[in-house]
């Protein structure tokens, strides 16, 4: 029994590390500048992660194919050695706490540094169970917003201000749309509870907190229509919670602004 049990270790650590190697379940394409960062520094994780699993689950295979027969006796008792202890402990942390510093570098440079000059600003509102993005008009300038003034069933629901005049020809959309090659900038907002911005094909997801704005930016690379979802459990129709990114040339993006700004 012990033989046996030894083998099928081996046999779904080989199995785990297989669908791994094939990539047959994977991420979805990267579209961002950064996102070949973030898959390098996933892919550094896995790799050491890896290693460590699969020498883990050999050394048990071998210890339960080698013993695991019950013919080798009492069992004897060993209180460990400190060092040994402290030496591993040591060199996880090491391994760990490297790992940890090069992906804190692509996650500040989204999260700590300010958006590049001349980004595309978006204001995106989430809310039980819908997506807002307002996007300035001609004037460049958002519109102020009252909370007191939100109101979805007079379609208002993000409190505009009637008047702050510069609001007058700021657009509204259920969907957010992007030009390619361009830095965008995302003032994140709630309405209510906790939500999450979350775009695969960005490698980025990051939490709307009621109260607060979070300002973060990306630069999308590649035109197409890509799914948005909410990664926050928020409530009954969390499932529901979805939108879509469209990633426009520069050119169409262009025209779908005016034809936006003029109701079309």
């Amino acid at each position: 029994m012990g033989k046996a049990l030894g083998l099928l270790l081996w046999i779904i650590t080989a199995a785990a590390v297989w669908m791994f190697a094939v990539k047959k379940w994977w991420f979805p394409e990267s579209i961002t500048e950064h996102g070949s960062l973030v898959d390098a520094q996933f892919m550094r994780t896995l790799f050491v992660v890896a290693a460590a699993f699969v020498l883990a689950q050999v050394a048990l295979g071998f210890v339960v194919f080698r013993f695991g027969g019950g013919k080798q006796g009492a069992a004897t008792y060993s209180h460990g050695s400190n060092k040994l202890e402290v030496t591993w402990t040591l060199i996880t942390a090491a391994v760990f706490v490297t790992l940890g510093v090069l992906g804190q570098q692509v996650w500040a440079s989204l999260h700590f540094h300010d958006a590049p000059a001349g980004s595309l600003t978006i204001e995106v509102t989430a809310q039980q169970f819908a997506w807002n993005f307002r996007y300035a008009g001609a004037d460049g300038v958002l519109g102020k917003t009252d909370p007191k003034l939100m109101n979805d069933s007079t379609g208002n629901p993000l409190g505009r201000d009637s008047k702050d005049p510069a609001g007058d020809d700021d657009i509204v959309a259920s969907t957010i749309t992007v030009p390619a090659n361009r830095p965008v900038k995302l003032i994140l907002k709630s309405k209510d509870v906790i939500h999450s911005f979350f775009v695969p094909n960005l490698r980025f997801k990051q939490d709307l907190v009621p109260g607060m704005s979070i300002n973060v930016h990306f630069t999308p690379m590649k035109p197409g229509h890509y799914e948005l979802a909410c990664a926050e459990l928020c409530g009954a129709g969390h499932y529901k919670m979805k939108s879509y990114m469209d990633v426009l040339p520069e050119d169409d993006f262009e025209k779908w602004l005016k034809d936006k700004g003029t109701g079309k």
